[in-house]
């Protein structure tokens, strides 16, 4: 992973699959070791091995970290132990289920949150996601699986990544693992075939995984050629949204997307007209308004909220203001659309983004 240098950030090695069962905390135990063996200070802060036994046998051996029991709802539960590994100050912890939410009532949320406080204080991270936990992608994972998966990470976890390595298996290979009881015990193995473990379903979520790595090296390569040759086109984006959830998520991941491609830093505009006061929508509407305020930071943007009476206008100032390149919005019949094009000001827009070579691009 690297020296270890007191006053540096942690580097980050995220493994990276296309389905629970690949191979990732394998691997992580094995570099562990492997470590270890070397004279590397290294420590298993959290390993989730899912009772498997080829897992289980490489935690042998390595120096664990005792989790954190906190009682909730009557219950004793467990999770990482962040301050424990701050006071022990490893060179390497394993910190394993990236993508995991923490109890109610923990310092941060969520697990990838605790993982950017460990690399803050100096510490190297290797860590663990499957690529249905992507939060951009999610929409893919959706139309692919039919399920929506609940616990994702941020697309600029990956970017800040040093190095993120995809465990590939074939389908086939994937599917025998199943039926040997290496993944999931036999009682549930007929299940998982029926379910998520179909070949065209593990063959989508291959190329997904394939392509979403190698895209994080292409993208790292142009980023640090176009520096050099000092000729990078600095992109902005902005992701314009509405009150309307279903539309402004889908906006928002997929501006952030292209953000991520770019490597470039990203805006959530919001438009308060006198027709959306808070006194004007529901109240649902509202709560799922500031769940996209979130989601747009975690996913590294910066959210702005304006109120004025025209929308396109508002759009102007932000573009003029933030040097935006490229202006994200809904498909045409969504209200935000209609909105701009019912303004006069429209063709002003038009010209403005014309004449500061600013794209306008409709996403579906």
């Amino acid at each position: 992973m690297g020296e270890y240098e007191t006053g540096k950030k942690g580097r980050l090695k995220i493994y990276i699959g296309m389905s629970a069962g690949v191979g990732k905390s394998y691997r992580m135990l094995q570099e562990a070791h492997a470590m270890l063996q070397n004279g590397a200070n290294v420590k298993v802060g959290y390993i989730e091995t899912h009772g498997r036994k080829e897992t289980e046998a490489l935690v042998a051996g390595l120096p664990v970290i005792p989790r954190r029991k906190v009682f909730y709802k009557g219950k004793e539960l467990e999770d990482l132990d962040v301050q424990a590994i701050l006071l022990l100050h490893p060179d390497v912890v394993v910190v394993d289920e990236l993508a995991h939410t923490n109890i109610p009532g923990s310092k941060n949320e969520k697990r990838w949150q605790d993982v950017l406080d460990i690399l803050e204080d100096g510490i190297d991270v290797i860590s663990a996601v499957n690529i249905q936990h992507i939060e951009s992608i999610n929409e893919d994972v959706k139309q692919i699986t039919g399920i929506e998966v609940q616990e994702r990470i941020p697309d600029k976890i990956l970017q800040i990544a040093n190095e993120v390595v995809n465990i590939d298996l074939t389908a086939d290979e994937l599917i025998t693992r199943l039926k040997e009881g290496k993944i999931y015990d036999h009682a549930k193995v007929q299940q998982a075939l029926t379910n998520f473990f179909q070949a065209e379903k593990i063959l989508q979520l291959r190329e997904l995984a394939l392509k979403e790595v190698a895209g994080q090296v292409e993208r790292k390569v142009d980023y640090e050629v176009t520096q050099k040759q000092n000729a990078y086109r600095h992109e902005r984006f902005l992701a314009c949204i509405s009150s309307n959830h279903e539309i402004a998520q889908k906006v928002i991941r997929k501006t952030a997307r292209l953000a991520s491609y770019y490597n470039s830093r990203w805006f959530v505009l919001y438009v308060q007209t006198p027709k959306e006061s808070t006194n004007k929508i529901p109240l649902a509407a509202q709560r799922h308004l500031i769940n996209n305020f979130k989601n747009g930071t975690e996913l590294g943007g910066e959210v702005i909220q304006l109120k004025r009476e025209n929308i396109a206008r508002a759009i102007m100032e932000v573009v003029l203001d933030k040097g935006i390149t490229t202006v994200c919005i809904g498909k045409p019949h969504f209200n935000l659309f209609q909105v701009i094009l019912k303004t006069g000001i429209f063709n002003q827009l038009l010209k403005t983004v014309s004449q500061n070579k600013v794209d306008i691009v409709i996403l579906s």
